[in-house]
């Protein structure tokens, strides 16, 4: 028995970060016409589709789920904290501007 991800899996996270992918790039062109920061509710989804986007890589494309927990743990963080650096820059942009 192999460890690897299976065809299948692969095909359906590909799509899942395409579909993720084009979510991101609509919401941050909702509001086009100007040259506003995005809406913090359209930053938040952008924010949350690449997390859930970085956590499927790992898993799969990376197979981290067939990691030891520390190693999932450690890489998970890792997106974890740097998704929270972004987020944290944009709020203090915003609260900044």
């Amino acid at each position: 028995m192999t460890m690897l991800p299976g065809t299948r899996r692969l095909l359906t996270t590909w799509l899942t970060l395409m579909a993720l992918t084009l979510l991101s790039m609509v919401s941050a062109r909702l509001d086009q016409g100007s040259w506003q920061a995005l809406p913090l509710w359209s930053a938040g989804l952008v924010v949350a589709a690449t997390g859930f986007k970085a956590h499927r890589l790992l898993m799969v494309y990376l197979n981290l789920r067939a990691a030891t927990p520390a190693w999932r743990g450690t890489f998970v963080g890792l997106v974890v904290l740097t998704l929270a650096l972004i987020a944290g820059g944009y709020l203090a942009a915003r609260l900044a501007g």
